[in-house]
């Protein structure tokens, strides 16, 4: 999510080399104008149209922290234990010799912070056919009063430094298919070994410490596909950002950390596409014992929020999908 900037030919590159699911993934997003959507509780949906805020939490207090122990543990035996790993490490020490070492020390050192000091904000890709009704498994993890905010995937797929928050889908993957995307990383370094090299040791080691980090945070289980899950990862520890805003916040009886995202556009640095108004092409409420009561108050925050009454009333559903608890 951020601002929009020029990405070099080289830059575009090594994205290839080193992240060609995740750039196939945006690729197809943007060929397709794929929308996202993000589904929430009512509570929280009336603060994001009042506030004119979306929060990041840590991964640690998330619902589905383990998943970011499942992309560790797909990545340490992948990495350290199978073939693949084997011939990755060969195809590094081809291009420096030691890197496989030394990117696994700092790696090793790093992990802590990809636990406990990593923020997300999870969206997922929304279906055309989602547009009236959204998706039953998703309202079944909100229960009754959730609210869909289906929005213009733009700003989460332009090339961005704004926010020092990036957008990454997140990969289904056992270790199986883990080993096979390092397979294809270890066969883009191989035929560029000479590029790679005139790119300097401390580049390389970046890009793949990068490379990892990105695998440990959007990786999941592959019973959660249906989700189409992407995330916007922000890592204070690495790059921190003057426009997110910390925060303290109780959350189902929980005291902890967040940091807040202002829906604001920057003009002056090409940042656009974000205020609400913009951002958010339809609200669906879900199955509640009040929708007309719920659709009448989202009305009127999406009119506080700068929409039109017009504008506001097309722009939300109620969907009438049969909730089973």
């Amino acid at each position: 999510m951020g601002a929009r900037m020029q990405i070099s030919e080289e830059q575009m590159k090594l994205a290839n080399i080193f992240h060609p699911y995740a750039l196939g993934r945006q690729s197809a997003a943007l060929a397709n104008k794929t929308r996202f959507v993000h589904y929430t509780n009512a509570d929280a949906a009336i603060k994001i149209l009042d506030n004119k805020q979306v929060w990041m939490r840590k991964s640690s207090a998330m619902n589905d922290f383990r998943e970011v122990h499942h992309g560790l543990d797909c990545l340490i035996r992948t990495f350290r234990q199978s073939e693949a790993g084997k011939k990755f490490r060969s195809v590094l020490n081809s291009t420096f010799d030691g890197l496989d070492t030394e990117i696994a020390e700092i790696f090793d050192s790093w992990i802590p912070h990809f636990q406990n000091n990593t923020y997300l904000t999870c969206v997922s890709e929304h279906k055309d056919t989602e547009d009236f009704y959204g998706r039953l498994s998703m309202w079944r993890a909100y229960g009754a009063g959730g609210i869909a905010f289906v929005m213009n995937s733009k700003p989460f797929l332009s090339p961005s430094d704004a926010l020092k928050a990036y957008t990454s889908p997140v990969a289904y993957l056992d270790d199986i298919g883990f080993q096979a995307q390092f397979d294809n990383v270890t066969s883009n370094i191989n035929e560029n070994l000479k590029f790679l090299q005139a790119q300097g040791r401390d580049v390389v080691k970046n890009l793949v410490f990068h490379m990892f980090k990105m695998a440990v945070l959007c990786t999941k289980h592959p019973g959660f596909e249906e989700e189409k899950e992407w995330r916007v990862v922000y890592s204070p520890s690495f790059q921190k950002s003057d426009r997110l805003i910390k925060d303290i916040q109780v959350i189902n009886g929980v005291p902890q950390p967040i940091y807040k995202i202002p829906l604001q556009d920057v003009p002056e640095e090409g940042f656009f596409g974000v205020e609400i108004p913009d951002l958010i092409e339809r609200i669906i409420i879900g199955p509640t014992q009040f929708p007309l009561v719920t659709h009448e108050a989202i009305v009127e925050m999406l009119i506080k929020a700068g929409v039109t009454a017009e504008d506001a009333l097309k722009r939300v559903f109620i969907s009438d999908i049969p909730l089973r608890r």
